[in-house]
């Protein structure tokens, strides 16, 4: 486990995170990265810097972080690739719409994107925010190679995944900052996500509007 002085001393939902991930270990992180895949409101850019953090503090191996952190991303990307090679682009989006606050424009732009770049899409769309999340599934659809979908996805993945825990580990290196400016970070956390969720609520009510008044 880490110093419990240093998870401890986290509050708010930083330190709420903190101990679910400390609590659920390097196989959590990957399922957090799973989900976040999956469902993109669920941010990496919160979580992998912490378990980085956390990893620095003795808790966790740094390298199997990043390994189940990037196993996490591929296996949510090949249940979107395989969900588009089934039903179709089409359908694929109509059913994830559905979910709570994911919009059908995101896969729009996502497949549209992915007609522009082809094959190195799939890479440089782990490293993109919003893309990252839903360009597997314009890839299935349009049957690319599994196995370089596979490799692309896990290549990406890991670039994105260990770039986030490696800055995560540094900033445990400096520690006392940390704990010094903890609610700071709670602000900047709160501040970001609820700035987030309002966007995607607002932009959600807007189309829906724009598409009654068509």
């Amino acid at each position: 486990m880490a110093s419990s002085d240093s998870i401890d001393d986290l509050t708010g939902i930083v330190g709420f995170a903190a101990d679910l991930i400390d609590a659920m270990g390097e196989w959590g992180v990957g399922l957090f990265t799973l989900l976040e895949t999956v469902f993109p409101p669920i941010p990496s850019e919160v979580i992998l810097p912490l378990a980085g953090f956390i990893s620095s503090q003795g808790s966790m191996n740094i390298v199997l972080v990043v390994a189940t952190s990037t196993l996490g991303a591929y296996l949510g990307g090949a249940l979107l690739y395989l969900l588009g090679a089934k039903v179709g682009l089409e359908r694929g989006i109509r059913l994830l719409a559905k979910l709570p606050l994911v919009d059908r424009d995101d896969f729009e732009k996502a497949a549209s994107w992915f007609d522009r770049h082809g094959k190195s899409a799939v890479f440089f769309g782990r490293l993109v925010p919003g893309v990252r999340s839903v360009v597997s599934l314009p890839a299935g659809a349009g049957g690319m190679n599994f196995a370089l979908f596979s490799g692309l996805t896990i290549a990406g993945s890991a670039v994105w995944n260990g770039i986030l825990i490696t800055l995560g580990s540094l900033l445990g290196e400096q520690y006392e900052l940390v704990s010094r400016y903890s609610s700071w970070l709670n602000y900047a956390v709160y501040l970001g996500f609820g700035s987030f969720l309002v966007f995607l609520v607002v932009r959600h009510l807007k189309r829906r509007r724009a598409k009654r008044s068509s």
